[in-house]
């Protein structure tokens, strides 16, 4: 195939939600109906014999939630889909942000009893500033809950969204049985006989003609809906869906295997292809160039723990990359051999000899590459960064082990550059004096256990007395200002750049307001 067709044919892609709408679940029926795995690992219990195939961290199987994100790739009807399932729990919001710098569009996951819960509204506010064509799946149909046209209400309202649902659910509660395809009118009515085995069986048959299958007094009511839908809902427009103003709306159970199909054909059909990404003076970048270029947008530490390996996800932008190629770090203009690249089905990999647009390739990395960087052929290029948000709670640590001081530093250097926690220094200062900033309280418990089980270094916390970060920028002068105040923390992230830590809100305003010049952000100056 040409470079055009590759590109074409790639689809990648993220799931977002609020925890517990079954993120997790959907991800493994995707997988077990494109046919990447045959038994579909179990999340509902912490002492369950499975494990969720995308969930291989330790933490992640005992408590059976997503901690990191991970990359599983697969073919369905001809496409090559690339989905980077990320984590569910809020403390691990950031890793979710990067990861959504690195997809075409997103599966927006709501739990039907719930609607748009806090999580949900607050991915859906990144996608929108990433202008991501997003599908909404309206999970948990086998439970009861709110009216289907409430919900359809609810999303429009909620995220200013315009929704068009492409099927209607037939029941729900123990009554659900099944969609009706809106375009094509047709009933596709499941079975439940064959839960157990993974694959639900399907009968179709015209809507006209389904009233023996679903009964007299659901067809009456699926009836009314869809009057209704078709009076006040609007026709599905699939440039709006690509520009990020309008969402298709699909109805399944992930659990009981419903609505998987419908879902896999949508992503594999219509889901956006790789589009351009731009530099940093806003040139575009095609997927159709010739020219190969990528960008870094995660870094994981010890992935295999027994080989201390450190492996680098790439997005590969334009191009055709190939295995043993040499390419340009952008940052540092330094260049690198891509010797053995992956590609991965959560922690299994295998190597690979060549990746287009939108896949996404394990790059083996001794130190050489950070979050963002760009990877290309020839002359450095920088494509736009990926920003770190500030974070929301603060530690530091004392070691155990005074002898194991180097190995702390090791460890808390590779795992910042990870992005598992954000380190902040004062000029000249050492590791172990750093302050730890996260954005959910369990992203330090995640650090203390990678530490002891990863590097053997064992630490104790206590809180730091800060409750505010922000990057520091505007008017050298208003730097100097700060600096020269004793009441006022300002320190050093791990890239050299000026981050003020403060105790409250208070202190940011009064920095604002007699600082001359300051500039504070929120969001990582790029």
């Amino acid at each position: 195939m040409t470079l055009q067709q590759e590109a074409a044919r790639r689809r990648t892609f993220a799931i977002i939600s609020h925890p517990d709408a079954g993120k997790t679940t959907l991800t493994e029926k995707l997988l077990l109906y494109a046919g990447a795995i045959h038994l579909a690992g179990s999340v509902k219990s912490r002492k369950a014999s499975r494990h969720a195939v995308s969930d291989w961290m330790q933490m992640e199987q005992e408590r059976g939630i997503s901690i990191t994100s991970s990359v599983l790739q697969f073919g369905y009807s001809g496409k090559a889909l690339n989905l980077v399932d990320t984590p569910g729990h809020a403390d691990f919001s950031e890793d979710t942000y990067r990861t959504l710098a690195a997809v075409d569009s997103a599966v927006m996951l709501i739990d039907h009893a719930k609607g748009v819960e806090a999580r949900t509204l607050r991915l859906f506010e990144v996608c929108r500033m990433r202008k991501l064509p997003v599908i909404t799946l309206m999970n948990k149909l086998d439970r009861n809950g709110r009216e289907p046209l409430d919900l359809l209400d609810d999303v429009s309202k909620q995220l200013k969204l315009h929704v068009t649902p492409l099927n209607w659910p037939i029941g729900q509660g123990k009554e659900f049985c099944g969609v009706v395809d809106l375009r094509t009118r047709l009933v596709h009515r499941f079975s439940p006989e064959q839960h157990g085995a993974g694959i639900s069986k399907v009968v179709t048959v015209p809507y006209a003609e389904c009233e023996p299958l679903i009964g007299a007094r659901l067809k009456a009511q699926v009836d009314d809906e869809l009057e209704l839908v078709e009076a006040a809902g609007e026709p599905y427009d699939h440039e709006a869906f690509l520009r990020g103003d309008l969402s298709p709306v699909l109805w399944g159970s992930a659990l009981n295997n419903f609505g998987i199909e419908p879902l896999l054909e949508f992503l594999a059909d219509s889901a956006a292809a790789p589009t351009s990404r731009k530099l940093e003076d806003g040139t575009p970048v095609e997927p159709d160039s010739e020219r190969f270029a990528g960008f870094v947008f995660k870094i994981q530490a010890n992935m295999n723990p027994r080989h201390r390996d450190r492996i680098a996800f790439m997005r590969v932008v334009s191009g055709h990359f190939a295995r043993g190629m040499d390419v340009t770090i952008g940052r540092t203009g330094d260049t690198l051999r891509l010797s053995k690249p992956h590609s991965f089905m959560a922690q299994e990999r295998s190597i690979i000899d060549d990746a287009w647009p939108g896949d996404i390739v394990g790059l083996y990395d001794p130190g050489n590459l950070r979050i963002g960087d760009t990877l290309s052929e020839g002359a450095p290029l920088r494509f736009a960064g990926i920003p770190r948000f500030a974070p929301e709670h603060f530690a530091q640590l004392t070691i155990e082990d005074a002898m194991k001081r180097k190995a702390l530093d090791t460890g808390l250097e590779q795992l910042a550059h990870e992005g598992v926690i954000q380190l902040f220094f004062r000029t000249q200062g050492s590791r172990q004096d750093a302050v730890l900033g996260a954005v959910g309280q369990l992203q330090f418990e995640v650090l203390k256990e990678r530490l002891k089980s990863e590097y053997g270094v064992s630490v104790r916390y206590h809180a730091a007395p800060y409750r505010l970060a922000r990057w520091v920028g505007g008017d050298p002068k208003g730097q100097k200002w700060l600096q020269a105040r004793r009441d006022y923390a300002v320190m050093e992230d791990r890239n050299g750049q000026p981050v003020l830590l403060v105790e409250s809100p208070f202190s940011l305003t009064y920095a604002l307001e007699h600082a001359p010049g300051l500039e504070l952000y929120d969001i990582e100056p790029l």
